[in-house]
């Protein structure tokens, strides 16, 4: 289920690889998403997914919706601290494997950013954060 990119920061501070670090949601969450622009033929539109880990450029979602790398597409996601929505109006899929997909935003809202950066330091203090 993992990607292989994946790789939990070792005990001993190992340094951070990623420029933009994420963090295991210690509770999985529920998100919507659906295809922005050209719909492939038979293709699944829109679907229902589980985001996995999370940064403020992007998520690691399970889904069954028929999305492949490439694709655009626009997601609605409710952090689990978090009264309202947050929409995500386009995100690029850039690797799948067995219906989970790595997605990166193309741009938040300063709002939605803020929200971002409170729950992975929320998730931070409380999980483990996720380095390469």
């Amino acid at each position: 289920m993992d990607d292989p990119d994946f790789k939990p920061l070792g005990a001993h501070g190992t340094p951070q690889l990623r420029k933009y670090p994420r963090v295991r949601v210690s509770a999985p969450f529920p998100c919507a998403l659906a295809r922005v622009g050209m719909v492939k033929k038979g293709a699944v539109e829109q679907g229902l997914g589980i985001i996995y880990d999370l940064s403020t450029k992007g998520v690691r979602v399970m889904t069954e919706a028929v999305i492949t790398p490439g694709d655009r597409i626009a997601m609605q996601l409710r952090l689990p601290d978090q009264a309202a929505s947050m929409v995500i109006e386009a995100a690029t899929v850039r690797w799948g494997k067995e219906h989970t997909y790595g997605v990166e935003f193309e741009g938040l809202s300063p709002n939605d950013n803020k929200h971002i950066l409170a729950f992975m330091t929320h998730q931070s203090k409380s999980g483990p954060r996720v380095s390469a």
